[in-house]
């Protein structure tokens, strides 16, 4: 309990807005320093994202939620990448098997706030489904899902659409930026995490605002050639999201890692 009110008092450290350029640098640097690690989540973010064009082949008014589950994962997937990053600032040779491990330690509290995500995850899918219901009659036929779904003729379905998106993908975003590296890391409580991650978010807004777009920019990119940017792009962003965790949270002995 003294942990937990020594975590939730401490002070954050304050990043510049361009800091996550920085953390993006960090990451390529730990993908060249562990290559076949990186590789191997990066294939798993690959067959990740073959499953969600099959879930959307099959399910278009589910889209924007599936693909909130895509990015609800990807955290939880990005605990070996952590890990891995960990290794190498202190010096030690990270391994695979150490990355598949990453989770153990902490999988009772990881579960908890992966089952609190989840229900703001369905809570997503929920709201997302009425506005496609409210705005389509019948369900857009499956030659061409995504073109009928973006015509100009429905830009109100659109910014409705995008607009309920947006409010879920922030929530998410701000409660699990930091705080799942930090489950990882030191081993708090989910709550602990999840309260300094909204702290973190409204230490630093600006350094947030340009980390979650950067985060959704690259997404969007590597998911553009049949997903195959996710194998280099989704390990980069796993190694740089540690960096950003360790950049705003200030180590045991109370010096921040820039």
């Amino acid at each position: 309990a003294a942990a937990t009110r020594n975590t939730l008092g401490m002070k954050l450290n304050s990043v510049p807005m361009t800091a996550p350029f920085a953390w993006w640098m960090a990451g390529w640097r730990d993908l060249f320093r562990a290559p076949w690690v990186a590789l191997f989540f990066g294939g798993c973010f690959f067959l990740m994202g073959h499953i969600l064009l099959q879930a959307f082949e099959s399910a278009t008014e589910y889209v924007l939620a599936l693909s909130a589950g895509f990015l609800l994962m990807g955290p939880f997937m990005c605990l070996g990448l952590y890990r891995t990053s960990k290794s190498l600032q202190a010096g030690q040779a990270p391994s695979l098997a150490q990355a598949l491990d990453a989770w153990l330690p902490s999988a009772g509290t990881l579960a908890l706030f992966a089952a609190v995500l989840l229900v703001l995850e369905m809570l997503w899918a929920r709201a997302s489904l009425i506005v496609f219901a409210l705005s389509f009659d019948v369900v857009p036929e499956e030659t061409n899902p995504l073109k009928q779904l973006l015509n100009p003729e429905n830009l109100d379905f659109i910014v409705a659409y995008v607009g309920v998106g947006a409010v879920f993908a922030g929530i998410i975003f701000m409660a699990s930026v930091v705080a799942i590296p930090m489950i990882m890391d030191r081993k708090v409580d989910a709550i602990t995490a999840a309260l300094t991650s909204f702290r973190a978010c409204f230490t630093n807004p600006l350094a947030m605002w340009v980390w979650g777009g950067t985060i959704t920019v690259t997404i969007v990119l590597a998911m553009l050639p049949y997903f195959l940017g996710l194998v280099v792009l989704g390990p980069v962003m796993g190694f740089a999201s540690w960096h950003a965790y360790k950049a705003i949270v200030p180590d045991d002995q109370g010096a921040g890692a820039r």
